[in-house]
C-alpha cells in the first residue's frame, strides 16, 4: 500500500518547517544514509521571476529545511536546481534565484544552486508516448533525486503537483515543442508520466503551506491550505493532493494514466500517515476557469451531437489578452509552441485557428494579462 505523509505545517516560520519536514522523514519509508557521499539533486518549482508571497514558486523556506535536515543526516553534495518557463540560461536563474528566495535557502548550507545550463539524454524503457527525454545536467548527473513541488491548479493539466513538477526538468524552450507534439491533453498527461519514470524522482515532498487557487500555475490566487506533503511515489502523493482541493482523483489526467499503467491505485489503497488528525479537502478551493464542462450526455440525443460540437469548439476554454494590461514583453509568444502569438504595435495578439489551448502564454505572462474565458453559461 501507497503512504502519503501529511505534516501540518501552519506558516513559514524556520522552526515551524524544519519540525514538519523531520516529521516526513521520520514517517516516509525511506533509508537517508543511502545519500551519504552521494550527489542529491533538490527539484523546487522555480516557474518564472515571483516572490515567495506570490505563491508561484516552491518556498525558500521549505528548501532550507530539507537541506538543513539533509546536512544532519551527513548528506553534504546537494544541488538545488530547476528549468523555469522561457529561457534556461545564467542570466534568467540569477534573477529567478534572487527574486524567488534561493540564494537566501541555500547561504551557509552545505549545497549550492545550479548554474550549469547544459542538458543531455535519458532513454526511457516500457514507455508510452516519449522514448527519451532532455534533461537538465544536475538531473542526469543525480544520484538521488528530491522533488519538492508546489501545490497549485493548472490550466492544462489541472493540478501542479508531483508529477507535473518534475516538467522543469526539460531544458528551458524544449518544452513548447512537447506541446506541439502532444496538444491533447490525455496524450500529454501520458508524457508527463513518461517523463516522471524518466527521472524516477526517489523523494516527493510538496509545499502547500501556501498553495495557488483559480487559474494557476502563475495567474491564480494564493490560499492559505497549511499542509506539507510527502511521498516515495508521487502518484499516489497526486491522488491525495487532488482530493484535498476538491476534485476527483481521475479528473486529473496524470492520475488517469498513472492507474492505467498500475503505477498507482488511489482511492482507500493509499495509507495517511502524519498529521491526518483534522485533514479534509479545503472548502470551495477555485478551479481553472479551464476545467472543461460536458454535459451533452444530459441532453435528449437528438441534440447531443450538435451540443458537443459547442462543447468542443465554441464553448471550449481559450486564453484572452486584456491588451490594457500587456505590455509588449513577448514572453507569450516566446513560449507558444504553436507560435500563434505575435506582438504588433506594442501589444500582443493571439491567431485562434492554430491554438491548441495549452495556455503556456497565460502561465508565462509576467504581468498577468492573460485570462481563461470560457463559454459564459458554464459560470451560472
Amino acid at each position: 500500500m501507497d503512504k502519503v505523509v501529511l505534516s501540518k505545517t501552519p506558516d513559514y516560520s524556520e522552526q515551524t518547517l524544519y519540525e514538519s519536514v523531520c516529521r516526513q522523514f521520520a514517517c516516509l519509508d525511506y533509508d537517508f544514509t543511502k545519500m551519504k557521499g552521494k550527489r542529491v539533486l533538490i527539484k523546487p518549482n522555480l516557474l518564472m521571476k515571483r516572490s515567495p508571497e506570490q505563491a508561484t514558486t516552491t518556498h525558500p523556506g521549505v528548501i532550507r529545511a530539507v537541506i538543513r535536515r539533509l546536512n544532519e543526516l551527513g548528506v553534504e553534495d546537494i544541488v538545488v536546481a530547476d528549468s523555469p518557463g522561457g529561457l534556461y540560461n545564467i542570466g534568467i536563474l540569477t534573477g529567478i534565484y534572487q527574486v524567488s528566495g534561493m540564494m537566501e535557502a541555500v547561504e551557509g548550507m552545505s549545497a549550492h544552486l545550479n548554474y550549469d545550463v547544459t542538458n543531455g539524454t535519458r532513454q526511457l524503457q516500457g514507455y508510452r508516448r516519449v522514448s527519451s527525454f532532455p534533461l537538465i545536467t544536475p538531473v542526469l548527473q543525480a544520484d538521488f533525486v528530491i522533488s519538492v513541488a508546489k501545490l497549485k491548479t493548472h490550466g492544462m493539466t489541472m493540478l501542479s503537483g508531483g508529477v507535473k513538477n518534475l516538467f522543469g526538468c526539460v531544458p528551458g524552450l524544449m518544452k513548447p515543442e512537447f506541446h506541439c507534439r502532444f496538444p491533447k491533453k490525455e496524450d500529454f498527461c501520458e508524457m508527463l508520466v513518461d517523463l516522471c519514470e524518466c527521472v524516477h524522482p526517489d523523494l516527493t515532498l510538496v509545499d502547500a503551506v501556501i498553495s495557488m487557487e483559480g487559474d494557476g500555475p502563475s495567474g491564480g490566487t494564493p490560499r492559505h491550505t497549511g499542509y506539507l506533503f510527502g511521498a516515495t511515489n508521487p502518484y499516489a502523493l497526486d491522488c491525495v493532493l487532488a482530493q484535498f482541493i476538491g476534485f476527483e482523483e481521475d479528473e486529473i489526467g496524470t492520475i488517469r494514466a498513472a492507474k492505467k499503467r498500475g503505477l498507482c491505485q488511489g482511492g482507500d489503497r493509499i495509507s495517511l500517515c502524519g498529521d491526518t488528525g483534522d485533514f479534509f479537502p479545503v472548502k470551495d478551493f477555485l478551479h481553472p476557469h479551464s476545467k472543461e464542462t460536458d454535459f451533452s450526455g444530459n441532453v435528449p440525443r437528438l441534440f447531443q451531437k450538435p451540443v458537443a460540437f459547442l462543447v468542443g469548439t465554441v464553448a471550449k476554454p481559450r486564453p484572452v489578452i486584456r491588451r490594457s494590461d500587456c505590455v509588449g514583453c513577448g514572453k507569450c509568444a516566446e513560449s507558444c509552441p504553436q507560435h500563434t502569438i505575435f506582438v504588433r504595435q506594442g501589444k500582443a495578439h493571439i491567431q485562434y485557428g492554430n491554438c491548441i489551448r495549452c495556455f503556456c502564454c497565460h502561465e508565462m505572462c509576467p504581468v498577468r494579462a492573460i485570462d481563461i474565458k470560457r463559454f459564459r453559461l458554464f459560470d451560472l
